[in-house]
């Protein structure tokens, strides 16, 4: 699990994006996967939002994702492996590089066909808690031809990223512009923040 963690970390210093291709295993990305199609079956995704609840928008010409936010409340054995997973990187990122991290929320993501998210930021103007960005993927046999690979923008070098099955993306919220581009099949993934309040 370390050597996952250290792939992150060492990443992000080489280039300000962190790249662990098998941060989450075959089984709980498989696991996590299952979760949120049946979630989907359930009805229970909502539209993405823009901004944070002090003032959110939807706009589908902006973002066409649907999310739902993890919970420990929810009591779920392959969530709540996705957090142990989580606190014990945390843990490995304040010792090595001092991070002062204190929290972090995370969502499942659901792209349909046709759907994206235009260039943004990930941290809020008047909340500036969200620190680091994490997203990690769940999707089985992604072909290059699936789209869907999140672009980040840097002044020297911009890098696509596939969103290939148990891979994880790291990176600073205030500091990267990025986006996904259109996706043409079903896109999932978990996306969150490490925060420090």
């Amino acid at each position: 699990m370390e050597n996952n963690f250290e792939d992150l970390i060492a990443s992000y210093i080489e280039n300000k994006v962190g790249i662990s291709e098998h941060f989450l295993s075959t089984d709980l990305a498989h696991n996590l996967r299952q979760n949120l199609i049946v979630l989907k079956q359930k009805s229970l995704l909502m539209q993405a939002g823009i901004g944070n609840s002090e003032k959110v928008s939807y706009d589908g010409a902006i973002r066409s994702d649907s999310i739902y936010w993890l919970d420990k409340k929810h009591n779920n054995a392959f969530e709540n492996e996705f957090f142990a997973q989580i606190e014990a990187f945390i843990v490995y990122l304040n010792q090595s590089c001092y991070a002062g991290i204190t929290g972090y929320e995370f969502h499942y993501s659901l792209y349909e066909s046709g759907d994206f998210y235009l260039k943004h930021l990930d941290q809020f103007k008047n909340n500036p808690s969200r620190k680091y960005s994490m997203i990690s993927y769940l999707n089985n046999n992604w072909k290059e031809s699936d789209g869907g690979e999140l672009l980040i923008h840097q002044l020297d070098n911009n890098q696509k990223i596939a969103p290939t099955q148990g891979k994880t993306v790291f990176f600073k919220s205030d500091e990267l512009v990025h986006e996904v581009l259109v996706t043409q099949n079903t896109r999932m993934s978990i996306t969150g923040w490490l925060k420090s309040d």
